[in-house]
């Protein structure tokens, strides 16, 4: 049996993939159509982050909290210090964060301490993602659960942003080896993916898990079907990796049983 494939081995097919489209892929999509999803949501990910919450919600009646939001979320615009490049703040400006661990705590704090004190706004539930994300990272993963579980109750639910919080719920879920949970979690996630957006992920982290469970051939089925459909999508790559790990370990490639897409849309990534 081979131990790996070219380009992914068989410790990261048991691993989650630490939103990954967090990154790179998502912010490039989200900063190509911000004006097409909504500066609420875009914001989160690719910058503009306080001015566009002051707005989003001063049109809601919750100006007096999207303001102290935009001041809570500032801790997100604090850089990491690199250890080789020192970097100084400007007169007036916060020291920048010494490590990942320090920013993602005072980020849990400065959140924390913004939805205690505006329980049952929008602005307490839209702040629930990002404190979501920082609890992850920094492996508080029932808090983490806590948080994505009422974005995904309270968010309205045609936000594209809902698809983020049910893979965090599917993330967190599975670092705690809960795999049915996270299943059900990404099931979820494929339901409420809204156009290209994560286009696609919760299928291929349905493959993922079922692969964790040794449900190997119906991992490869629902990986085969989803390169098949969406080739051309970060999701479709992704499976395409996956299935090379698992033909690696003598799992069958099925046949796909969706037809392939005979016009894909530009990328997503």
């Amino acid at each position: 049996m081979a131990e790996k494939s070219e380009k992914m081995t068989k410790q990261e097919l048991r691993a989650p993939d630490a939103f990954q489209l967090y990154g790179a892929e998502a912010s490039d999509w989200l900063e190509k159509r911000r004006q097409l999803i909504g500066a609420a949501v875009a914001v989160i990910i690719v910058g503009g982050l306080i001015a566009a919450l002051v707005n989003y919600f001063s049109t809601r009646g919750e100006e007096k909290a999207s303001k102290q939001l935009g001041q809570a979320l500032q801790v997100l615009d604090r850089p990491v210090i690199a250890s080789t490049e020192p970097l100084q703040p400007q007169p007036g400006e916060e020291p920048p964060f010494k490590t990942d661990k320090e920013k993602d705590e005072a980020i849990v704090k400065s959140l924390s301490d913004f939805r205690a004190a505006h329980k049952g706004t929008e602005a307490a539930v839209t702040a629930a993602l990002p404190l979501g994300k920082a609890q992850y990272r920094l492996g508080d993963y029932d808090g983490a659960l806590a948080s994505f579980s009422e974005y995904t109750r309270d968010a309205d639910k045609k936000e594209p942003l809902v698809a983020s919080a049910y893979e965090g719920q599917g993330y967190a879920h599975e670092a705690k080896g809960q795999l049915d949970q996270a299943l059900a979690a990404f099931q979820e996630m494929a339901k409420v993916e809204s156009g290209e957006f994560l286009q696609g992920m919760g299928q291929y982290h349905q493959g993922r898990i079922l692969a964790a469970q040794g449900k190997k051939d119906e991992a490869a089925q629902m990986l085969a079907d989803l390169k098949s459909s969406q080739p051309n999508t970060a999701a479709g790559r992704l499976a395409t990796e996956r299935l090379a790990v698992l033909a690696a370990q003598g799992v069958k490639v099925p046949e796909p049983k969706t037809a392939p897409a005979a016009t894909q849309a530009q990328d997503a990534g």
